[in-house]
């Protein structure tokens, strides 16, 4: 089973509609006891930082996601799920996130060139770490594969949990992994055929147990 943490912040119907497409069956919930029985868990998010931290511990879901973290069930945090992987962000003040990976969530203003417009939306290509393994996420997807973003703040202090970036005035994280927890800062739900390849890989380490 995969499951879908349902706190009030995210596109949960894309997700469910794209994971259906590579021929998983997702259960959206906000039982930690459902969640924790998953085979594997996907974070989503859309929004400001603060308020999703906010509902994420107001319904007591940011120890289950840990917990999972911790089991080693494979967990997905997708844009705004993603960010709340890393320690912090300074979106609009400092807020702690789950720090399941380390690095902090910045905002591209004063990062990239003023022509480029924030938030950032639309395709950007994907460029893998050099002499490095691909990750297993992104075992179907090849490097210069376009993905779509929509964001205005970016991970950075990250280093070896970066396994895919974007360009856009910086080196954007796309991706990043650290174990069986793994981020998108693109949507994969929105990113046509790649987007389910890199879901359909997510769906078969959930099948494996996590293994990498």
């Amino acid at each position: 089973m995969i499951a879908i943490v349902d706190y009030g912040v995210g596109n949960l119907f894309s997700l469910c509609c794209s994971l259906e497409a590579v021929g998983a069956q997702p259960v959206v919930t906000g039982d930690a006891g459902v969640l924790l029985q998953a085979d594997g868990v996907l974070l989503p998010g859309v929004g400001a930082f603060a308020d999703a931290a906010e509902k994420l511990r107001a319904a007591g879901l940011d120890k289950t996601v840990c917990t999972l973290a911790r089991r080693g069930t494979p967990l997905l945090g997708v844009c705004l799920g993603m960010q709340l992987l890393f320690e912090r962000s300074f979106e609009f003040g400092e807020h702690a996130g789950l720090g399941l990976i380390p690095g902090s969530v910045v905002p591209l203003q004063g990062d990239i060139p003023a022509a480029l417009k924030i938030p950032h939306i639309g395709w950007n290509s994907l460029s893998f770490p050099a002499g490095r393994e691909k990750s297993p996420l992104l075992r179907y997807v090849e490097e210069g594969d376009y993905v779509y973003f929509v964001h205005s703040y970016y991970a950075a202090g990250c280093g070896e949990a970066v396994i895919a970036s974007a360009e856009y005035g910086v080196d954007v994280p796309a991706a990043v992994a650290r174990g069986n927890v793994f981020g998108c800062q693109f949507h994969p739900e929105k990113s046509g055929t790649v987007g389910l390849r890199i879901l359909r890989a997510f769906c078969e380490l959930c099948e494996k147990g996590g293994a990498v």
